[in-house]
């Protein structure tokens, strides 16, 4: 076999693996209390589901809430920030997924408050009542982005 044949068997080789091997876990990056344990829980849940996750324990997450353009009536108890879109509270791993495989024209994603169904929350007892995940347009208002019953 001469050298131009081996070559190109080389590149093609090359071509053939490189998509696998360039790909890695979506990075999330999360601003949280060193204290939260439902933060923690949450972030255990993304890693579950195959993100890699980076935290950054803050003192106050509600400034990078507010760098971040998330109106306070959406705040949670950490905020993350991920393929430029913000996610703020205990948004489901599917629909960041979803998020990053449609890539609309939002600023992010909330699930606001701390419902107890919600990944992260759902390690508590009590009431499992249904919630939304909450899409941030640009301007600051919101629509439904997905709905989860008790425990999704």
């Amino acid at each position: 076999m001469n050298a131009l044949k081996i070559v190109r068997r080389v590149a093609l080789l090359l071509m053939l693996i490189a998509p696998a091997a360039a790909w890695s876990a979506t990075v999330v990056e999360v601003w949280k209390s060193p204290t939260c344990g439902c933060c923690e829980a949450w972030i255990a849940h993304l890693q579950k589901a195959g993100f890699e996750v980076k935290t950054h324990d803050v003192a106050d997450p509600g400034v990078v809430r507010a760098v971040r353009g998330v109106p306070s009536a959406l705040a949670s108890c950490h905020t993350a920030m991920v393929g430029g879109y913000v996610i703020e509270g205990h948004v489901p791993a599917g629909d960041i997924e979803r998020l990053l495989k449609e890539r609309p024209r939002i600023t992010g994603l909330a699930v606001p408050g701390m419902p107890s169904a919600a990944p992260g929350m759902d390690v508590t007892t009590g009431s499992r009542a249904p919630y939304a995940t909450l899409a941030i347009d640009p301007d600051g208002r919101t629509h439904v982005f997905a709905e989860h019953a008790a425990g999704q």
